[in-house]
């Protein structure tokens, strides 16, 4: 069965999203671009009811639902969520790409609506009346499972001047460092730690957001057909920067492409560990 993004006139072709930039609505959504022009841009998910992860994104993490052209998009500080509508191959556990990390203003506000709408938890560090901080992490974090075994993890920051943001990406692998310079080297990230104690890959940005990198004994699975199938990349000058990835000797899965009727350009690459990687310019990065 031909898959379809949510709401009746939204198109899907070979993978690509149909969106039209317009402007205002979209503006300063996402972090600021680094030295190479690339900042985190989305994460697309591929679940069987777009209009019940449409309802906790909204509920629980106060997303914003804007259009651009015929696509709905969920927007929060940093970072857009595309659903599309498909049976998912299954959860983001055991994948490359684990879990989406959001900072939260309210532990005990956000974690009220998950019991609410019954979704499972599988960690909390909340224990006894207080949070516990385990080394490196913050009090008050837990990681919840959405439908189709879509995982996300809240973490509380009472400074936040919004109810929720973008925060990280998370992939367990086995090789953190040799991951973690691939992002360097491809997309510019710096090489840093999260807390002194996770290797991560940041962007720049008040909710510019980063990748970050847990150690796992086994090899993850790729991301193409999980519940989160990929993750996006908003580029400056998306033909320059492809022409330097193959430079580089990285394969472009899809060539970079205009899509018809759109303001879209894209192309598609695969990390080393088999991340499903959306590269975009049209959505303002500023």
């Amino acid at each position: 069965m031909p898959r379809k993004l949510m709401l009746a006139k939204m198109g899907f072709v070979t993978g690509t999203i149909f969106l039209v930039v317009s402007g205002g609505t979209l503006r300063a959504q996402l972090g600021s671009s680094n030295e190479r022009g690339v900042s985190i841009g989305q994460a697309h998910l591929l679940v069987r009811n777009p209009a019940q992860h449409k309802k906790l994104f909204v509920d629980i993490l106060a997303a914003k639902v804007t259009h651009s052209g015929s696509l709905e998009l969920l927007k929060l500080p940093g970072l857009f969520i595309v659903l599309e509508q498909g049976e998912p191959t299954g959860g983001s556990g055991g994948s490359s790409v684990n879990h989406l990390g959001f900072l939260i203003k309210d532990y005990a506000e956000v974690k009220a609506k998950i019991v609410a709408a019954n979704i499972d938890v599988a960690s909390d560090t909340y224990k006894a009346g207080e949070c516990a901080a385990a080394p490196g992490t913050p009090a008050c974090q837990f990681t919840v499972v959405f439908p189709d075994g879509v995982r996300v993890e809240f973490t509380e920051d009472k400074n936040l001047a919004v109810p929720a943001a973008n925060h990280h990406i998370h992939m367990n692998i086995p090789d953190r460092e040799g991951l973690r310079a691939w992002y360097a080297k491809t997309l510019g990230a710096e090489s840093g730690l999260r807390r002194n104690t996770i290797l991560a890959a940041k962007f720049p940005g008040k909710y510019g957001g980063e990748i970050d990198f847990n150690p796992a004994t086994e090899a993850p699975l790729p991301t193409r057909g999980r519940s989160i199938d990929r993750i996006g990349f908003e580029v400056k000058n998306l033909e320059s920067f492809c022409k330097q990835l193959e430079a580089q000797g990285v394969a472009l899965e899809m060539p970079l492409r205009s899509v018809p009727g759109t303001g879209l350009k894209n192309a598609f690459i695969t990390d080393p560990v088999g991340t499903r990687i959306e590269l975009t310019q049209g959505l303002p990065a500023d």
